[in-house]
């Protein structure tokens, strides 16, 4: 099992190397975003502007990064992938590569944000952590959306209707919980109840995928 796994993800790595239009692409997007809100903005932003605007970028980071790895694969592709690996093999293979993506992406676009736009964050390390969690939590659940869409014609469109509703609390949640590393008081125990609850998300979004997937992959 973990055999086909790791040769699964391989696929994908070498994958994003050869075709490297998309993962440019995207570096461009996030380069470009941080860029203009810099030249849009005389004055520094404030904590509150700044971590608003980094966690939305952070979606449609997601959303250009993650939320395409189904819809790059053939239908001939797909066959062959079906005889070779169990569908919770591939299903795990995509989380994994798709996490990582996002852990590379996020950290690139905090990176950028702390070059352009300055560095308003107390705890730096905390954030960065709160970061990789975040990423982590958003690729999970545009990979799951993905795999199910890609069944769909209009699948593009599909990712984008039934990804926004479900994104947007745990998007709230993350905007909230990492305003801790801004040195905002919260009430106590308030920052492990968020914490529990994003990792409680995290874990039902991978037991989903993997119960789920195996009924996808019949069709």
């Amino acid at each position: 099992m973990f055999k086909r796994i790791y040769a699964l993800l391989k696929k994908d790595v070498l994958l994003e190397f050869r075709q490297q239009h998309t993962f440019y692409g995207v570096i461009l997007y996030i380069a470009s975003t941080v860029f203009v809100i810099y030249l849009s903005m005389p004055d520094k932003p404030d904590g509150t502007v700044w971590n608003s605007l980094f966690w939305i970028i952070q979606l449609f980071i997601c959303v250009n990064a993650v939320a395409k790895s189904f819809l790059q694969e053939s239908k001939g592709r797909m066959l062959y992938f079906y005889s070779i690996a169990s569908p919770v093999e591939f299903i795990i293979s995509k989380i994994i590569y798709n996490v990582l993506l996002m852990i590379l992406m996020s950290g690139i676009s905090l990176a950028l944000f702390f070059f352009f736009l300055t560095n308003p964050v107390n705890n730096t390390l905390q954030f960065t952590g709160i970061v990789m969690v975040g990423g982590i939590s958003i690729s999970l659940v545009f990979t799951l959306m993905s795999a199910i869409a890609a069944k769909a014609q209009q699948n593009a469109a599909l990712i984008a209707i039934m990804g926004f509703p479900i994104i947007l609390p745990q998007l709230l949640m993350l905007m909230k919980l990492s305003k801790v590393a801004f040195a905002e008081v919260f009430r106590e125990g308030a920052v492990l109840q968020l914490t529990g609850l994003i990792i409680g998300l995290d874990v039902l979004v991978i037991a989903m995928a993997v119960v789920l997937f195996p009924y996808l992959w019949k069709d």
